[in-house]
C-alpha cells in the first residue's frame, strides 16, 4: 500500500517545515527586541533592575560628589569594599534557589575567620593549613544545617536562627569578650590589600574577553547550524562588546597609579577581585553547565516533581547549605584580610542582611527556582555603591540604614510582582 501523501497536503507540510526552519534561522534584531520586551512584560526581568540601579547610582553620586566618587582611589576602594558581601551572597544564591534561607551565613563567616586567625597566631600554623581548616569548618557547619533541614524537616529559618545564636557564642569563646585577633600573615593580608602586577591584570582581562567572546560565538554557531532559536549575531557581538568594554575599562582604571605620594607606586587589580572572578566562573559553570545545577533549579521550581523525576532532593538540600557555608568561610577570610584582624562581632551586624539583599537586588528570587551567580556580583556592587556614596556625602548612620532598607524592600517588591506576573502568564 502506498504511503504517499496527496500532493496538496505534502506540499503544505513541506512549506510549513521550510517556513519553520527559516523562522528559526532568520531571527532578526526586531524579533529579538520584541521577544525581550514580551519577557519583561511577562515578569522575566533577570538582572535588568540591578543594572539600571547600578547606572542610576553611579550617575547620582557622580553628580553629588564629582571630585571624589569617580576618583581612582575610590574606585579601587569600591572593588575591595564589595568583596566579602559579594562572596557571601554568592553562596546564599544556592540556598535561595531552593526557596530556603540561611540566617547563620554571616556569623558562620566570623567563626571560620576566627578559626583561621587562631591557627595562625596561637598555633603557629602556615596560612594554607589555617585557610583549608577554616573552609572545612564552614562545610561542616553547612552539612549539619542541611542534614537538620533535609532529614528532620525542620524549617531552615528555625535551624539557621539557632545556629545564628550559637555560632556567635563560639566566636566569643574563641576570641574572648571584647577581644581581637590580629591577622598579619602576608598571604591572607594580600587578598584585600595587595594588587597583582599590572601585566598580569591585563593578561587576565584580555584572556577573559577572548574566552567569553569565543564561548558566546561558539554557542551561537551551534544553534545556527542546528536551526535552533538563537539571538541575532549582532546582538551576540554587542553583548561581547559591552562585557569587553567593562572589563578593559575597569582594568585600565585599576592599573593607574593611585598613590597619594609620587614616591609610592600603587596600581593594579586587587587579588581579591581575581578571587571573586574565579568563584563567579566556577559557580556559573556549576549552575548553568552541569546536571547538578539543573537539579538545583528543578528542586527550587517544584521539589515534588523533581523527586518524582528521580532527583535526590535530600542530597541537593544538604549540598546547597554546604556550598553556602563554605563560601561564607571564604568571605570571612577576605573580611579578616581587609580589616587585618578578627573581632568578636565578625560576620555579625548587617553582614547577613547585606548579603541577602545583594542576592535579591541582583535578581535572585526569594521564592526559589530563579537566580544566577552573577546576581551576587551585581547586587554586591549596588550595596557597596550605596554604602560608599552615602559615606562620601557624610550621611548620618540612621539615614544610611533607612535608604539601604528601602532599596532592599524595593527589590523584594519587584521580585514579588514579577513572580505574580509570571504566574498570570503561565511562565
Amino acid at each position: 500500500m502506498s504511503t504517499d501523501l496527496p500532493n496538496g497536503k505534502e506540499t503544505a507540510m513541506k512549506l510549513a517545515d521550510s517556513d519553520f526552519s527559516t523562522d528559526r534561522r532568520q531571527h532578526d534584531s526586531r524579533s529579538a527586541l520584541l521577544d525581550y520586551w514580551y519577557k519583561i512584560k511577562a515578569g522575566e526581568l533577570g538582572a535588568l533592575p540591578a543594572v539600571l540601579g547600578l547606572i542610576s547610582l553611579v550617575v547620582l553620586f557622580t553628580i553629588l560628589k564629582p571630585d571624589t566618587f569617580l576618583s581612582k582611589a575610590n574606585i579601587a576602594n569600591l572593588s575591595t569594599q564589595a568583596l566579602p558581601i559579594t562572596i557571601l551572597a554568592m553562596g546564599l544564591v544556592f540556598v535561595l534557589l531552593l526557596g530556603e534561607i540561611d540566617l547563620s551565613a554571616g556569623v558562620a563567616s566570623g567563626v571560620c575567620a576566627a578559626v583561621m586567625a587562631k591557627l595562625i597566631v596561637d598555633a603557629g600554623q602556615p596560612w594554607y593549613v589555617a585557610v583549608i581548616s577554616s573552609v572545612a569548618i564552614g562545610i561542616v557547619i553547612g552539612t549539619t544545617i542541611g542534614w537538620l533541614v533535609a532529614f528532620l524537616r525542620i524549617p531552615s529559618f528555625v535551624v539557621t536562627l539557632a545556629f545564628f545564636l550559637g555560632l556567635q557564642g563560639i566566636t566569643l569563646r574563641l576570641i574572648g569578650e571584647g577581644g581581637t585577633v590580629p591577622v598579619r600573615d602576608d598571604f591572607v593580608v594580600a587578598l584585600s590589600n595587595k594588587n597583582m602586577p599590572i601585566w598580569l591584570g591585563w593578561t587576565l582581562a584580555v584572556a577573559c574577553v577572548v574566552g567569553y567572546t569565543a564561548t558566546l560565538l561558539l554557542r551561537w554557531r551551534r544553534q545556527h547550524v542546528r536551526n535552533l532559536h538563537s539571538k541575532p549575531l549582532g546582538f551576540v557581538l554587542a553583548q561581547c562588546g559591552v562585557v569587553a568594554a567593562a572589563l578593559l575599562i575597569s582594568t585600565y582604571v585599576l592599573s593607574l597609579d593611585r598613590a597619594p605620594s609620587p614616591l609610592i607606586d600603587l596600581g593594579g587589580i586587587p587579588w581579591g577581585v581575581l578571587l571573586v572572578g574565579v568563584l563567579l566562573v566556577a559557580c556559573t559553570f556549576v549552575l548553568g553547565r552541569t546536571a547538578y545545577g539543573r537539579h538545583i533549579y528543578a528542586v527550587g521550581g517544584n521539589a515534588e516533581a523533581a523527586r518524582r523525576a528521580g532527583i535526590n532532593v535530600t542530597r541537593i538540600r544538604i549540598s546547597v547549605f554546604m556550598i553556602a557555608s563554605g563560601l561564607a568561610a571564604i568571605s570571612g577570610i577576605v573580611a579578616a584580610s581587609r580589616l587585618n584582624s578578627v573581632a568578636t562581632d565578625a560576620g555579625g551586624g548587617n553582614t547577613l542582611l547585606y548579603a541577602v539583599g545583594a542576592a535579591v537586588i541582583g535578581g535572585t528570587s526569594l521564592f526559589g527556582g530563579r537566580g544566577k551567580a552573577r546576581d551576587a556580583v551585581l547586587g554586591g556592587l549596588v550595596i557597596a555603591l550605596i554604602d560608599n556614596g552615602l559615606g562620601l556625602l557624610g550621611t548620618k548612620a540612621y539615614l544610611s540604614y533607612l535608604i539601604t532598607g528601602v532599596v532592599l524592600l524595593l527589590a523584594a517588591s519587584i521580585d514579588a510582582l514579577a513572580r505574580r506576573r509570571r504566574s498570570s502568564t503561565g511562565r
